[in-house]
């Protein structure tokens, strides 16, 4: 059963709460997540939340794993947004635990769509995107005066046998950083399509695998090198790229807290 110091009071019988599991590593979990999570009569969790952030799930607490992966779906969105329904109808204690913000690409819209559609209550806690987290261990800022006067955030992840659907001229600003969620897999068509924009093939170029946690590597590339980087690099790890001239400054500020990657073999 969940914990009984009063946090139980923090979610109403048949409400749910969409809370940010950030980027992986609990320590970077808001203290209201916290706080929720074991207010909890159960919990349904994305593959992306860390091992860490699930280890807080008080026992006794029902936990179900919706997790979607690239090419290996265990649940469609409308089963994940009937299962949450069905829990809020019930009168349970919901928590849904998403990876990174539940606002940044995390499907959250369906989600609440559904839950109002039959008067439950659901709210929102923020949490921590993994391009800040990549930020943060890499020493860089995504914005630098002169250099990035703003910040785009796109997902890649586009459904198989299908192009990306994107406005590449608008991405290819040379005073913007590109931040690329998903985007493992599109990275040949990231740097094609980037540089037939107009962004040149030096642009450097940063890919993180498994921001924030112990495993976490990074690699410093450019534009033109990202598809050979991508496949030999990534794999089938969660991927996020940054792209742009503000990218240079990585390490710079403090210094790498995980070990680099080399260039792999062509």
């Amino acid at each position: 059963m969940p914990l009984n110091d009063g946090t139980h009071d923090l979610i109403a019988p048949g409400e749910v709460w969409l809370v940010g599991a950030g980027p992986g590593d609990p320590d970077l979990l808001t203290r209201k997540a916290e706080k929720l999570i074991r207010a909890a009569d159960v919990v349904f969790y994305d593959a992306l939340v860390g091992p860490g952030v699930l280890d807080l799930i008080p026992d006794g607490v029902e936990r179900v794993c919706v997790g979607k992966r690239s090419g290996r779906h265990s649940r469609d969105q409308g089963t994940i947004d009937q299962m949450l329904v069905a829990a809020a109808l019930a009168g349970r204690r919901v928590v849904r635990l998403k990876g990174g913000d539940p606002a940044m690409f995390a499907r959250a819209t369906e989600e609440i769509t559904a839950l109002r559609a039959v008067g439950a209550s659901v709210q929102v806690c923020p949490g921590i995107t993994a391009a800040s987290a990549v930020a943060a261990s890499a020493g860089l800022s995504l914005s630098l005066r002169g250099i990035a006067r703003r910040v785009q955030f796109i997902t890649a992840h586009s459904r198989q046998g299908r192009g990306l659907d994107l406005d590449w001229a608008a991405l290819a600003d040379p005073a913007c950083t590109l931040a690329v969620y998903m985007g493992r897999d599109a990275a040949p068509e990231l740097s094609t399509s980037l540089m037939a924009a107009g962004l040149p093939g030096a642009t450097p170029v940063l890919i993180t695998c498994d921001a924030s946690l112990p495993q976490e590597q990074r690699l410093r590339t450019r534009l033109d090198l990202l598809p050979l980087v991508a496949r030999g690099f990534a794999q089938d790890r969660p991927t996020l790229i940054l792209i742009g001239e503000a990218v240079a400054q990585a390490d710079h500020a403090v210094p790498a807290r995980m070990t680099q990657a080399s260039l792999p073999a062509a």
